[in-house]
């Protein structure tokens, strides 16, 4: 069997490679390390929100700077949040779940939750036959032709990169992470989380408001959310919707080159990969989810098997922009016309 990469070229299936050997030296976590990224990441972050809140009595816009650097320290407490959601931040599964809750409470995400769907993801990444679950909603080019006008329509509001990458993200992370969980697969405690979550932001919200006001509080923490739920969902969606992407039927499917083929690895500028925990290195993280974030370029580097993968650019991930259906003939993510032909009729 063979995969389309991200030259458009052929490679041999990723289980011929010895992949477990290249990760093994890297799945064990560094207490000094994780513990010194904690504190240059949560501590700037609230540096910052009380200099965005005290900013308001001199500027709005000063208050927005403050935000958006504080957005992108929260984007990186989130990376910390997603390590202890696979429990490879630290060595204790307790310390990776009191870590994970306190960092979920600050990026508005129920931990428990989150990690049960997040699990989902990483079992059903590329498989066709698993689609729905932690995942950017995907169709194939022949399931979308069936759909009615409204339903094709309603695709191409979601897909539409304002809703996908601007309100969408801050909904999902305001709203729809307040909504009780609907997968009969969740436990109680994934179930709970919710709640839990739910009502520990609510007692933030209350006591914020007593102390500084509302609305001063929602004028530091949207902005805030808008950035880091923004630039959070763009790299989740480069990570897995490009054009020679792999995605495969469940028979034909296999987890090793689902992790190689079907996640990008995205080279950002040395800025942005620290804000954002390495998590470019997005098909060495699904190939070994037990890797920490900042064992992730290493792995890269000391092995040249990851080194193969055509790496995607800020500059060529805007291409992915226009990619919104997958089609199974050319085995590739196409837009909506194939062959010049519109396909919403």
């Amino acid at each position: 069997m063979t995969v389309n990469t991200a030259d458009g070229a052929f490679a041999p299936k990723a289980d011929s490679i010895p992949w477990q050997q290249a990760v093994s030296g890297y799945r064990k976590s560094d207490m000094r390390r994780s513990l010194w990224q904690m504190l240059n990441s949560i501590a700037p972050f609230f540096i910052l929100w009380y200099l965005a809140y005290r900013s308001l009595e001199i500027s709005y816009a000063l208050t927005l700077v403050f935000a958006i650097v504080a957005g992108l320290f929260a984007v990186r407490i989130f990376i910390i949040f997603h390590d202890c959601g696979h429990g490879s931040f630290f060595e204790s599964r307790r310390a990776n779940d009191i870590v994970g809750v306190l960092t979920g409470i600050i990026t508005f995400t129920p931990y428990y939750a989150w990690r049960h769907a997040h699990a989902i993801h990483h079992a059903t990444s590329g498989d066709l036959d698993r689609r729905g679950t932690g995942d950017v909603w995907t169709l194939t080019y022949e399931e979308y032709l069936e759909l009615p006008r409204w339903q094709k329509i309603f695709y191409r509001i979601y897909r539409n990169p304002f809703i996908i990458f601007g309100i969408g993200p801050v909904i999902d992370f305001v709203v729809l992470q307040r909504l009780p969980v609907r997968d009969e697969r969740a436990k109680a405690r994934e179930r709970n989380s919710v709640t839990w979550t739910n009502l520990i932001l609510l007692g933030i919200l209350i006591g914020m408001s007593a102390t500084i006001g509302f609305w001063q509080y929602l004028a530091v923490q949207i902005p805030i959310i808008a950035v880091a739920s923004s630039l959070g969902v763009y790299l989740f969606y480069v990570q897995h919707q490009y054009e020679n992407v792999y995605w495969e039927r469940h028979e034909q499917w296999d987890y090793a080159t689902a992790a190689l083929y079907g996640s990008s690895y995205f080279q950002m500028p040395k800025v942005l990969q620290w804000f954002t925990g390495n998590i470019g290195f997005h098909h060495i993280h699904h190939l070994s989810p037990k890797i920490p974030n900042y064992k992730l370029e290493n792995c890269h580097n000391d092995n040249p098997m990851f080194q193969v993968i055509e790496p995607l650019t800020v500059r060529t991930s805007l291409k992915s922009l226009h990619v919104r259906l997958w089609d199974e003939d050319r085995h590739k993510m196409i837009g909506y016309h194939r062959d010049e032909e519109a396909v919403l009729e």
